[in-house]
């Protein structure tokens, strides 16, 4: 078995593969700070709760793009699981070329989704959005080039800004709007978070189709927290939570493979 990890912003998102199936996932909060026995312990007993015996995790995979939790994740995998972990990083073996001025620049987490995608959908340009902390969009060639993407703030990361920046305006719960127009305060905000939000993936999508994919609309990939909120908007063909958990499994997989 496979542990995956991936660690974003805001929470560390864990999977548990075997011979390519994805039996369990798990969520934790980013801790910065956070030693490797919390890490070790809560992993165990995710697992143990899981039915999960830690002594089945043969090997283990990681991305991040917080580079002070790395380091304890890191210590806990050797520690608690006697492994040390592939890194999803610039110099492995990932099957795309990069397309970025700067490829150290791309980061884990967008090179895994962008793994999945070639896999997942070969002979097909794909689009990915990923919505969590940031809205990050990823164009990604049919000929496995990571071209390029987009970067904007996420709906959460708004909404707390007009939290902190605004005194009379509070938080909202992040949810689908039927109508545009809000008749509370309350009501306005999660329209302006849906709606804007929306309004953004339809202008960049058709701008990237237009540009970088010559007018052939890409197929839409969403993934990230909040693409539930957009399920029935008519962006995606198709919604894949688990996507960057099996970008990093591949790209593991790739890099075992190469080394035997």
């Amino acid at each position: 078995m496979m542990l995956c990890l991936d660690i974003g912003n805001s929470h560390m998102h864990g999977g548990v593969f075997d011979n390519d199936e994805l039996l369990v996932q798990f969520r934790m909060a980013s801790k910065t700070g956070a030693s490797s026995d919390e890490y070790g312990v809560f992993l165990r007993s995710v697992l143990r709760e899981n039915d999960i015996d830690h002594q089945q995790i043969e090997s283990i995979a990681l991305c991040s793009v917080v580079p002070e939790v790395q380091y304890p994740i890191n210590a806990c995998c050797q520690k608690y699981f006697n492994l040390e972990p592939f890194i999803l990083q610039a110099g492995v073996k990932t099957g795309l070329q990069i397309g970025y001025r700067n490829p150290l620049e791309v980061g884990a987490d967008r090179i895994a989704n962008a793994i999945a995608v070639t896999h997942l959908f070969p002979g097909q340009d794909v689009i990915i959005i990923d919505l969590g902390t940031a809205t990050t969009f990823c164009a990604v060639s049919v000929e496995r080039q990571y071209m390029g993407g987009v970067i904007l703030p996420g709906m959460k990361m708004s909404m707390k800004a007009l939290e902190s920046g605004a005194s009379k305006l509070s938080a909202v719960e992040i949810v689908q709007r039927h109508e545009v127009l809000g008749r509370s305060t309350h009501e306005s905000i999660q329209s302006g978070l849906f709606f804007g939000a929306q309004g953004a993936m339809r202008e960049i999508i058709a701008g990237l189709s237009a540009q970088s994919f010559k007018g052939k609309k890409p197929l839409i990939i969403g993934t990230g927290g909040f693409t539930s909120v957009f399920r029935n908007a008519d962006i995606f063909n198709e919604i894949i939570p688990d996507l960057v958990l099996k970008g990093l499994y591949l790209a593991a997989k790739i890099n075992q493979e190469k080394n035997s």
